[in-house]
């Protein structure tokens, strides 16, 4: 039997579903004003900064991204045209490629920062408290810990928390 929804959980659903739509739709129209660069593109840029070497095998970025390996594919191909990251043949398996973050990406990367920073700032950060944060984050972690696998939870959740 279905359980559905009261008016208050219905109006809930609703109101965060448009909200995470209006929000998402926000950030990546200031970044692709500002950087001329996709959310898809500034995330493989952070995820190759962070890594060490500033480099990551091709499998992991379609694992931290929740990504096809085809679609992260398609994305390092398009860097690689920008002069921003370099794909390299896997040391132990020649099968397997790295995507390398070129100075030329991280200086973009520098260079977009700032202005993605700003605009969520602008439209998520600064509009919430510091307890409306706190429960904003307890809520993602809920939310992460229901829809990722458990064995990547954990992995996910030090990546997130730095």
């Amino acid at each position: 039997m279905t359980r559905w929804l009261t008016d208050d959980e219905q109006h809930t659903w609703r109101t965060f579903g448009l909200a995470v739509r209006l929000l998402t739709d926000r950030l990546e129209r200031d970044l692709l004003a500002a950087a001329d660069m996709p959310p898809t593109y500034y995330e493989l840029l952070v995820l190759l900064s962070e890594a060490p070497q500033r480099t990551m095998r091709m499998s992991e970025l379609a694992h931290w991204t929740n990504s096809k390996p085809s679609r992260i594919s398609h994305a390092v191909n398009k860097l690689e045209q920008k002069g921003w990251v370099r794909r390299e043949h896997y040391a132990d398996d020649r099968r397997g490629w790295l995507a390398r973050l070129t100075d030329d990406g991280a200086a973009a990367l520098l260079a977009a920062a700032p202005e993605y920073v700003a605009s969520v700032r602008e439209h998520l950060i600064d509009l919430l408290t510091p307890e409306q944060l706190r429960q904003l984050a307890d809520i993602g972690q809920v939310l992460l810990d229901h829809l990722i696998e458990p064995d990547r939870t954990a992995d996910r959740t030090r990546r997130i928390q730095g």
